[in-house]
């Protein structure tokens, strides 16, 4: 088989056209292939056809070169959703629940329920075009507390704007720590396999940590306690005044855990003038920046951790605290939005 120049060239520009039809593509791969001398088996093998494609295609350009490549039928046309069947799928979905009790629909359910009139491929492709996630759940929490905005001001102008020569803690504990030991060797990482822990473990016993997060510095004070009450949050706040020089104002952040509003920790502000306590709204602890610290701990230490006992645990934790405390990190605190000010007579809603 022989091309002219200008065929030639028509036919490489269809082969590399990476915006142009793949049957187009093929078909001209094939007859350059020819045209190159190849063997039918070696076309079937680089084009993944049957000898029948390789007959059909080269007798079409034989009789009618470059127009006879051009495929006589190309197939019906994409079927198009209207309004209404549109309209209907989401109404479904957004307001109906499967006959079968399920708690949500899934494509197939739902194009079944609408008696077949639609596929479930077209289901998904409406879920798409509008965000649809029915198998998706997230879970949120809402402030009851009646003076959110005055106490979340409060706790957002210490990041802003903290007071001069002070020292601004947010404190809180990581409670029930277990030490778990693993019973079945722990196989380390691998190349294309993760490490894998066995399925069974021993529990060693629990520990809870207690931790003041320097906001301007990003340093840690941590302890461990085997207990949780106000006992041990009282000598914790004991400690975090013992570190810091005598006189020096401290403003404490916390949450509104009953043991941080105890007589005990009364009496103990009573007897330190200086230490200011600044609680969070109700179901807003996410406004502590230690959370942020402790999640940081459970990523690195404590999720993946294995513990032979308590002191184990104890021991790998302070170690911890000691080596982040060499290249401390605070957290830039700031709004997305200058426009939007918490003050105690604006509305917020909280996200």
């Amino acid at each position: 088989m022989e091309l002219s120049e200008a065929e030639r060239m028509e036919l490489q520009r269809q082969a590399n056209a990476r915006n142009g039809r793949a049957d187009s593509a093929r078909h001209a791969r094939l007859i350059l292939l020819l045209t190159e001398g190849s063997t039918w088996a070696q076309i079937r093998a680089k084009l993944d056809c049957s000898d029948s494609y390789i007959d059909r295609w080269s007798k079409r350009f034989a009789a009618d070169r470059l127009a006879g490549l051009f495929a006589r039928h190309t197939g019906r046309a994409r079927y198009k959703v209207n309004d209404r069947i549109e309209a209907r799928v989401l109404a479904w979905t957004s307001e109906r629940k499967p006959a079968d009790g399920s708690t949500h629909w899934s494509t197939r359910k739902l194009a079944a329920e609408l008696g077949g009139a639609i596929s479930h491929m077209t289901v998904a492709r409406i879920w798409a075009k509008h965000r649809i996630k029915p198998h998706r759940l997230e879970g949120y929490v809402c402030s009851n507390d009646p003076d959110f905005e005055t106490k979340a001001a409060d706790v957002i102008g210490l990041y802003l704007n903290p007071p001069q020569h002070a020292a601004v803690f947010c404190v809180d504990e990581k409670t029930a720590i277990q030490a778990l030991d693993r019973k079945d060797p722990v196989l380390p990482l691998s190349p294309g396999r993760a490490e894998r822990h066995g399925f069974e473990y021993y529990r060693h016993g629990t520990l809870s940590l207690y931790a003041a997060f320097n906001t301007s510095t990003g340093e840690v004070l941590g302890k461990t306690a085997t207990r949780h009450t106000s006992a041990e949050f009282v000598a914790f706040l004991t400690d975090i005044v013992t570190h810091q020089p005598r006189g020096k104002e401290i403003h404490v952040i916390a949450d509104n855990l009953s043991t941080h509003k105890t007589k005990q920790v009364t009496a103990f502000l009573e007897e330190h003038p200086r230490v200011h306590m600044h609680f969070t709204p109700t179901y807003s602890s996410w406004l502590n920046q230690v959370e942020l610290w402790f999640a940081k701990i459970e990523r690195d230490v404590i999720a993946r951790g294995v513990f032979t006992s308590v002191a184990d645990l104890k021991r790998k934790l302070m170690r911890y605290i000691r080596k982040y405390n060499e290249q401390p990190k605070p957290v830039k605190w700031k709004y997305f939005d200058p426009t939007r000010r918490i003050t105690p007579d604006s509305s917020v809603t909280a996200h």
